[in-house]
């Protein structure tokens, strides 16, 4: 339930403790790329868009079961549960929910 723009906290592997803003997801393999997790060296040749080429420091993917959302109330890492919500014309629609604070994402 991680989507784009989510806030999420790294909760296993060498960037344990990490905060940052989902940059993509990758629904298929259960993969994200967070802002400023999971930096690797990125050795690129001179190219048209990029003539001086060198080595470039990337964000890379990680498993979704290692992060946790990050609660909007008292900013720690919490679970989610999904809510059923009436919309105003009556159709229901699903929330996720913050199972320590009740707050909506």
């Amino acid at each position: 339930m991680i989507k784009k723009n989510d806030k999420v906290k790294v909760i296993t592997g060498n960037d344990k403790g990490k905060t940052g803003k989902v940059l993509k997801v990758f629904p298929k393999t259960s993969r994200i790329i967070i802002e400023g997790v999971n930096l690797r060296k990125r050795h690129t040749k001179p190219t048209q868009r990029n003539p001086q080429g060198g080595i470039f420091e990337r964000e890379m993917s990680i498993q979704i079961t290692n992060v946790m959302l990050v609660d909007p109330k008292s900013n720690e890492a919490t679970r989610v549960r999904s809510q059923k919500i009436l919309d105003e014309k009556s159709k229901k629609k699903y929330a996720r929910v913050s199972v320590k604070s009740g707050e909506m994402f």
